[in-house]
């Protein structure tokens, strides 16, 4: 590496999180160290299009400027202009799919060799991208391609932590405790409805939570206290994936715990959330403000403990690494404590969960970004080792 450190950081995305990702990468650009690292930014817009932007000699003072408006073009420009108009945003999904396949192959040919190139000279890109197309290993895989070092889950990881039932059944294996869940298709639903219905009615009873298989920030969720609201839910969490997953209602508390690391992990304080709404849906967790976070949580030294355990038990059993958010349900009734989920790329902001409860264990937030830009080029070294010719002669 040369005198700074160079770090690529990609935010945006198709997904349903946009706006949340442009608020981690703002946060995230005000927070470095200037004299210490060199800031390429890239955004992607919510059609795809990606925009790189100039070298950050200084943070930017609002979110308006992270679009990179001005910025070039960087996947596919010339083939995919003509069809975008000249106006990403707001092009259609059905003008999307008309593109051809070898220019979407050559646009995202076109992004890893931006990344990549000696121009751009990236030591190290932070993905800041919530939720599909971003969280969810894609763009892992794509920088696995280009043999570039990257913050955050891997692949494997990345995949397996936005796919809630995958997830699940990982977390099953290592006999990690969770709540009774069913899960169908789109298929399976639009053929068979009323045997998921009796199912879910016989397993789970009212009330119960519909989610889509794969998304974050609480989008697609409802919570379902009769048929007619668990059909309406299902159609809704349809809208965001074609898996569902439906989860018992636990009344819970909701204790959260941040994991930092790569193959020897180490799990922060842990956390509580006491939310504004009659769970933790999108609106109490960006939009009203009135959601409570409680760092540390009021909790007993030995359950406290068997959170952070588990936390680093879940981590692992997915092959985390750099960071992850893990989410628990403490039951009210007899202390029961259940695995929810882990998020390999949670809220990033200064306000966020993730680096408060760092903060409380006496990591700061700059801090935080320094140990992440580490491990991602600690583990692309360690990953250098793996012979991947299979043995035979160069």
């Amino acid at each position: 590496m040369g005198e700074k450190v160079r770090v690529g950081l990609v935010y945006g995305g198709r997904s349903g999180e946009h706006e949340v990702s442009l608020q981690t990468a703002l946060a995230v650009m005000k927070a470095f160290d200037y004299d210490k690292y060199e800031i390429k930014p890239f955004y992607i817009s919510k059609d795809g299009e990606w925009r790189s932007g100039q070298v950050l000699l200084a943070p930017p003072s609002d979110l308006g400027s992270l679009r990179l408006a001005g910025g070039s073009a960087v996947v596919g420009t010339e083939a995919l202009m003509p069809v975008f108009g000249g106006g990403a945003e707001q092009a259609q999904t059905a003008a999307i799919a008309s593109v051809p396949a070898e220019v979407k192959i050559s646009a995202v040919s076109s992004a890893a060799n931006a990344i990549a190139s000696s121009d751009t000279g990236l030591d190290v890109v932070f993905p800041l991208l919530h939720g599909t197309f971003g969280e969810d290993g894609t763009i892992q895989g794509l920088f696995e391609m280009a043999n570039i070092p990257y913050v955050g889950a891997g692949v494997l990881a990345s995949a397996v932590g936005m796919d809630k039932i995958t997830m699940k059944k990982v977390f099953a294996q290592d006999g990690l405790p969770q709540c009774i869940y069913r899960y169908f298709n789109r298929t399976q639903w639009e053929n068979d409805a009323s045997f998921y219905i009796m199912e879910i009615e016989t397993a789970l009873g009212y009330p119960c939570f519909v989610k889509p298989a794969n998304l974050g920030s609480s989008v697609g969720i409802s919570k379902a206290r009769n048929r007619e609201e668990l059909v309406e839910a299902v159609d809704y969490a349809l809208r965001f994936d074609r898996k569902v997953i439906v989860e018992e209602f636990v009344d819970a508390r909701e204790i959260e715990v941040s994991v930092l690391g790569n193959d020897e992990p180490r799990a922060s304080v842990v956390g509580e959330i006491t939310s504004s709404s009659e769970f933790y849906d999108y609106k109490a967790k960006y939009i009203d403000g009135k959601s409570m976070m409680h760092i540390p949580a009021n909790l007993p030294t030995e359950v406290s403990e068997s959170v952070r355990e588990m936390a680093v038990r879940a981590f692992q059993a997915i092959d985390g690494s750099g960071l992850s958010r893990v989410d628990f349900f403490l039951r009210k009734e007899d202390g029961q404590l259940f695995i929810n989920e882990v998020n390999t790329m949670p809220g990033f902001t200064p306000y966020s969960m993730y680096p408060l409860m760092w903060k409380e264990s006496g990591v700061s937030y700059a801090e935080l970004l320094d140990t992440l830009i580490g491990l991602a080029v600690s583990r692309h070294a360690e990953k250098q080792r793996i012979d991947y010719s299979g043995g035979s002669p160069a």
